[in-house]
């Protein structure tokens, strides 16, 4: 039964229960991550019927070409948003890492979950077991299609190449075993421990070694910012580390107008009410670099009650976390800002620019 955009079933005895459809990418990781969401919504709201919507998108079909050459924010959104907007489906579970900082209007993140290890993974060829980075074999070829990886791992390890490699973890996987072309590969450590690979793993990167991209690690649920209930319903999921944390890195990759083509890293840590924002820029070789850390307060003593309330119109980066104080969201948002003006005053816009000129003409 449909009354309106919302969908109703009845049941043998009668009773008539609402319908939410949970759109999803295609690929088997997107699959997981969506049941895992829907797990969680299930627990709090038993008496509502989750219906998953599967659909391919632009980014699953382009696999010939580097995400950073095809030049479009939303390649893994566009689809799914668009079924949102037809009333097709009620909420959308993404990677936080594959929504743009300006989300099309009349769309916003519900929740932002509580993120998984955001730090990127090497997994070596089955032939190099045991290795590191550092120990592979001069001129080893390895693959990312991240110029943010290949921009921090070129100036760390000069002895090693880099070359381009597109598809889901599945094909990837495959790419590496089966062919001889790379001697390893950078995956998001998150992404291969929701696919149960972690033995895998041969080496997590910490952020000496490499910084990882927005949002890294975090799942969200983008819906339709109209839906006060579905809004409402999906905001138990914030995770208020996690929203603080990406709202910042959301902020200071929005000031620095970057994107998918260049590279622009973060490192985030939340301690003793301080959220610490580490931000960088490189060139496409990795050999110009500006890297910042900030921090701000984000205690609750200072808020009365009447601050709690969250105004629901308010989006912050795209995001609407109800249940999570405005002024630490506030915080957030000046410290994202901030590190991307104090990295701008070192002249991070000529870094970037530079570096999507060299990347537009490759």
């Amino acid at each position: 039964m449909a009354d309106g955009p919302y969908k109703y079933i009845r049941d043998g005895d009668g009773r008539v229960s609402r319908v939410i459809r949970v759109g999803t990418r295609k690929s088997q990781l997107a699959r997981i991550q969506t049941d895992s969401v829907v797990e969680k919504l299930k627990e709090l709201h038993p008496d509502v019927n989750f219906e998953i919507v599967a659909m391919s998108t632009t980014g699953d079909k382009i696999l010939d070409t580097a995400l950073s050459k095809i030049g479009e924010k939303s390649l893994f959104t566009k689809e799914l948003e668009n079924a949102l907007e037809k009333n097709e489906v009620d909420l959308v579970v993404h990677s936080l890492k594959d929504l743009p900082t300006v989300l099309p209007v009349g769309f916003t993140i519900g929740a932002v979950l509580k993120r998984e290890n955001p730090h990127d993974a090497v997994v070596l060829h089955p032939k190099n077991k045991g290795k590191r980075l550092d120990s592979l074999a001069n001129k080893s070829v390895i693959g990312t299609s991240s110029l943010r990886r290949a921009a921090q791992l070129k100036k760390r390890f000069p002895h090693l190449e880099f070359k381009d490699i597109r598809g889901n973890l599945n094909t990837r996987l495959k790419k590496l075993d089966e062919k001889d072309d790379f001697s390893a590969i950078i995956l998001a450590a998150a992404g291969l421990r929701r696919m149960g690979w972690e033995n895998r793993i041969s080496q997590i990167l910490g952020p000496e070694d490499c910084m990882y991209a927005v949002g890294q690690g975090a799942l969200a649920v983008e819906v339709r910012a109209r839906d006060r209930d579905i809004l409402e319903m999906v905001s138990v999921l914030n995770d208020s580390d996690t929203v603080l944390s990406c709202i910042a890195e959301r902020a200071f990759l929005r000031h620095l107008e970057g994107g998918c083509s260049v590279p622009v890293a973060v490192y985030t840590e939340v301690k003793n009410s301080q959220v610490y924002l580490t931000g960088a820029v490189y060139s496409l070789d990795g050999s110009e670099s500006l890297k910042e850390t900030m921090q701000t307060s984000i205690s609750s003593d200072n808020q009365t009650e009447e601050q709690e309330k969250v105004d629901e119109k308010v989006q912050r980066v795209g995001i609407t976390a109800l249940k999570v104080s405005e002024a630490a969201q506030d915080a957030a948002v000046k410290l994202g800002v901030d590190l991307g003006n104090l990295l701008l005053s070192k002249g991070a816009k000529e870094i970037l620019t530079v570096a999507r000129q060299l990347n537009d003409a490759r």
